[in-house]
């Protein structure tokens, strides 16, 4: 209403506005020069690679030891919530909802696609036999999906979910840092932070959504459909929004969550059919010695940078491992917002083993089902997956090698049904996420507001297809990702503020709840205890604390019991360890 504070379903217009106006801007002006996008996305991805491909490497290592700090320090017993708050979904459940949060298009894209080009075309200074060669690509691949980009996600997610569930805050990415800039968060400094988490998130939806449309294209044209042309691509986002924007407006939450879990089973009964189906026993052990050899070597793979193989380095890096973590960086947002809200009740501990650990497990499984499949067909001679001159068609992998196994055609339709509810249920979930963070942290914001996100989400995917197809995609994930960094590193430090608070305050509840008690026994009306003597009545102080904490010391000079709650009279006062006696 005109003149009237702003209502809680309304935008907050100094962050839905300028990222409004920096997307569309940048959309128009890659759509009506494409070219001269395409020539500033290259540019500018170079100049980002060559500067500074050693400092994404070293922040996801970072974020790797900081979240692996947090979860087995003396923080780990911190709840995400109240004190007395129970989990609000069961152990199973759980884990299986936070595999939903990071399971997407991705994973169907890259799971025999990235496999496939490692062997083909290995990280610059990788030399071996064609065993040797398929081992290293399928440790490359672990090294993008596993341990890194979960313990991204949990940066984020682990700050909102304390901010949301112990501190009560909105759902919004700026309350993260309020621990470190207090009652700033509420002004300038966190819409500029809501920003560019809001712009970071179209981006990398985006991204999600122009590899789920070049993989669906290629499909179509492996089933003998339609050719994979640019043309076709545009009108495959056009038709799939149209089911996003319809989901969206009717306000089908059930069947978008019925949709999603039937995603899920898809994915489970393609990867069990190919492992049942394809080289089982090799595929098992694919995964167990894929899974060791990634652990031995994943500190050399973390902090590996091409220093020493000059352009052909770099560029290896930039198509790869810069990609991945700008690209992980970007999901950030989205990812952390929703395992934030599902983890009410747990402890930091628990949340970060599990969002580390059960993902990346399953993940890797995914990709040595699929892309081990691959390898094996490669390697016996039973199919060629590799072009004539060495290059994999990463779009189209995927399909060649369904292709190859019994009932090849029902795969590969299926795989098109299932990348094409991916891209609706990634849309949908992205244009939720991006309200929220649009409107202040609404748990449900406006329908328009969503509405208007996925459409530019959409417009975004086919402005980046136009101006450079998949290389423009991976250029918008590293660039956006570069400024968000610097929020996450923040995000950090603003973590470490707020648990080394809780713990400070925990530390003086507990002293205060013993402080009337230490007379009973330290004598505080004799002589100061020795070092010794009070370090023993510590001791004894905290075994009585316990179930039994009423039950006095017994001594040498007093061995009467008093009774739980029963006050000591100055009589009846145990000789304490201070005491001359």
């Amino acid at each position: 209403m005109p003149g009237s504070k702003e209502t809680p379903a309304s935008v907050n217009r100094w962050v839905f506005w300028p990222a409004a106006v920096i997307v569309v801007v940048f959309a128009a002006c890659a759509m009506i020069v494409p070219d001269a996008a395409e020539a500033a996305f290259a540019a500018v991805q170079s100049s980002i690679v060559t500067n500074f491909n050693w400092y994404y490497v070293l922040i996801a290592a970072f974020f790797v030891v900081f979240c692996l700090y947090l979860g087995f320090s003396r923080y780990g017993d911190i709840k995400l919530g109240k004190d007395d708050d129970e989990p609000e979904f069961s152990i199973g459940s759980w884990l299986s909802l936070l595999f939903a949060a990071g399971m997407g298009i991705g994973l169907v894209f890259y799971g025999v696609s990235e496999p496939l080009s490692h062997f083909a075309n290995p990280r610059p200074g990788v030399t071996g036999t064609d065993i040797e060669l398929a081992q290293q690509a399928i440790s490359q691949t672990y090294l993008h999906w596993g341990v890194h980009a979960w313990s991204i996600y949990v940066v984020i997610g682990l700050a909102l979910a304390y901010a949301i569930h112990r501190r009560n805050r909105p759902v919004s990415i700026r309350w993260t840092l309020e621990p470190l800039l207090g009652r700033r968060v509420r002004g300038g400094w966190g819409n500029a932070i809501d920003v560019v988490a809001l712009v970071g998130t179209l981006f990398g939806v985006a991204t999600s959504l122009g590899l789920g449309v070049l993989q669906i294209g290629a499909g179509l044209e492996s089933a003998g459909l339609l050719d994979s042309t640019t043309l076709v691509n545009v009108i495959i986002i056009v038709v799939i929004t149209g089911f996003v924007l319809f989901s969206v407006l009717s306000g089908v939450g059930r069947g978008m969550k019925w949709l999603s879990n039937i995603n899920l089973v898809l994915a489970a009964l393609l990867v069990i059919f190919i492992l049942i189906v394809g080289p089982t026993q090799f595929l098992l052990r694919d995964f167990v010695q894929s899974l060791g050899n990634y652990v031995q070597n994943f500190v050399g793979m973390s902090f590996t940078v091409n220093a020493f193989t000059g352009k052909a380095g770099e560029a290896w890096q930039a198509s790869w491992t810069t990609f991945y973590w700008g690209w992980w960086i970007s999901w950030a947002p989205f990812v952390g917002i929703f395992i934030a809200r599902i983890s009410r009740g747990r402890t930091v501990r628990q949340f970060v083993i599990g969002v580390i650990l059960v993902p990346t497990l399953i993940t890797f499984l995914w990709f040595s089902v699929l892309g081990g499949t691959a390898l094996y067909m490669q390697l016996s001679g039973q199919a060629d997956l590799i072009g004539t001159d060495g290059v994999v068609d990463v779009q189209g992998a995927l399909f060649s090698m369904l292709g190859n196994l019994p009932g090849g055609s029902v795969l590969t339709i299926g795989a098109i049904v299932l990348i094409a509810v991916f891209f609706i249920t990634s849309a949908d979930s992205g244009s939720l996420v991006m309200g929220m963070i649009a409107s202040g942290g609404q748990v449900e914001p406006r329908k328009w507001i969503r509405v208007f996100f996925a459409c530019v989400t959409s417009l975004l995917a086919i402005a980046l297809l136009l101006s450079g197809g998949l290389e423009a995609l991976k250029t918008a994930a590293i660039i956006i990702a570069l400024p968000f960094s610097i929020v996450m590193l923040l995000i950090c430090w603003s973590t470490v503020v707020a648990f080394s608070r809780e713990r400070r305050a925990y530390d003086r509840a507990q002293r205060a709840a013993f402080v009337e008690h230490i007379g009973d026994f330290y004598g505080l009306e004799v002589d100061e205890p020795t070092e010794r003597e009070h370090e023993r009545g510590w001791r004894s102080l905290f075994r009585r604390s316990g179930a039994r904490a009423a039950a006095p010391v017994e001594s040498p000079a007093d061995t009467a019991v008093h009774t739980p709650g029963e006050a000591v009279s100055e009589k009846s006062t145990p000789t304490s360890p201070a005491s001359p006696e």
